[in-house]
């Protein structure tokens, strides 16, 4: 049974992009594994609903078939009786002669084909956009309370600058492709256990394009990319958490002939400090504290991430077990205003052995 993704996150199927946003920075706040009553399985349950909604295509596809994929996108699941109602569909009004001993080929390009057959036109697989690139970026726990900038260094393919993408060598132009007389596609017959399926594919000689190079571009050999060092610098936010994963659009590997870049991600991992403990946007810090300061009602220091100290006094009948929290002194909270909490934990110092002065006056005090 299809998840329901509006459901998870708490908004109705008329939610705008910026409603979806909030609600999931709110869920994934909550439910962030770093959190002491966090979900590990929720969080990554709200991750998925978030990666559909939040992107138009998939959001799209979703809303019309219940799924972000075409091939799951059927009521029941399948190609079977169960998966429509009423049984099977009469593929005659598809154009389509069924015959299960003709069966042959690739159940995905079936589907295809079917969506076709429904008006649905399915993203072309070209092979032709850049890929996808992820990039790891380690900083410290100041570094993620102020926000820093990090240029990541990376080798991968970019954009030919000598013929400007498109493989042809300047001034030669291009011919239009034979093989698909300038269409970008072809068209063939299959035999499948629906029987007689013809099908649009993308020109393999051409890559969709209709048109050929007269002369290939002798810098990039007509790929329209070449392999180079790059650096690209990337703004770290305030209160960014560990593992959390930034996507750069259009920053991956290049394309063929002018196609679409990949994106690149950037994953942050944010180093262990020696002072501080972090959960979410709250800091820990242990103090230790000492038996005479505690009775004498004196002050405490503690240190902040930003760098500076504070100065706190033991409530009195406070409970030694639990954490003092030092209101708004905690990390930044990502994406939004404010800050966390500093909480403290005492560890007590027990005193040298007391003199005959000393335990004196702790007799008197009992």
């Amino acid at each position: 049974m299809p998840k329901d993704y509006y459901n998870i996150l708490g908004v109705s199927k008329t939610a705008s992009d910026e409603e979806i946003k909030k609600a999931y920075r709110k869920l994934a706040h909550q439910y962030h594994p770093d959190k002491p009553n966090g979900d590990e399985r929720k969080f990554k349950e709200i991750n998925e609903a978030y990666q559909v909604l939040s992107d138009k295509n998939k959001r799209s596809m979703y809303d019309r078939f219940g799924s972000a994929e075409p091939m799951n996108g059927f009521p029941g699941g399948g190609f079977n009786g169960g998966g429509f109602p009423g049984g099977m569909p009469n593929w005659e009004g598809f154009g389509m002669d069924f015959d299960p001993q003709n069966f042959s080929g690739d159940l995905n390009d079936i589907f295809e084909t079917f969506f076709e057959g429904l008006g649905v036109r399915p993203r072309r697989k070209t092979y032709r956009k850049g890929s996808d690139l992820e990039a790891q970026e380690e900083i410290t726990l100041e570094d993620a309370f102020r926000g820093v900038t990090k240029t990541v260094h990376l080798r991968t393919y970019v954009r030919c600058e000598t013929c400007k993408g498109n493989g042809a060598e300047a001034g030669s132009g291009f011919d239009k492709c034979a093989t698909c007389d300038g269409r970008g596609e072809v068209r063939e017959e299959r035999r499948s256990f629906f029987g007689s399926i013809s099908q649009v594919k993308v020109c393999e000689r051409c890559h969709g394009l209709g048109e050929i190079p007269k002369k290939a571009c002798a810098a990039c050999r007509g790929a329209g990319r070449v392999e180079a060092a790059r650096e690209i610098k990337v703004d770290l936010l305030p209160g960014i958490e560990d593992g959390q994963l930034i996507k750069i659009s259009g920053m991956g590997e290049a394309g063929d002939r002018g196609a679409s870049a990949g994106d690149l991600y950037v994953r942050v991992r944010v180093k262990p400090h020696a002072t501080f403990e972090r959960m979410g946007d709250e800091l820990v810090v242990q103090r230790e504290l000492k038996v005479l300061d505690l009775l004498l009602g004196r002050k405490i220091e503690v240190p902040t991430i930003s760098g500076g100290k504070v100065h706190v006094e033991v409530p009195a009948g406070f409970n030694l077990k639990e954490n003092l929290r030092i209101r708004g002194e905690g990390m930044p909270r990502f994406g939004s205003y404010g800050r966390g909490d500093l909480l403290v934990n005492f560890v007590i110092k027990a005193p040298k052995k007391a003199n005959d002065k000393v335990r004196k006056i702790l007799e008197d005090l009992e």
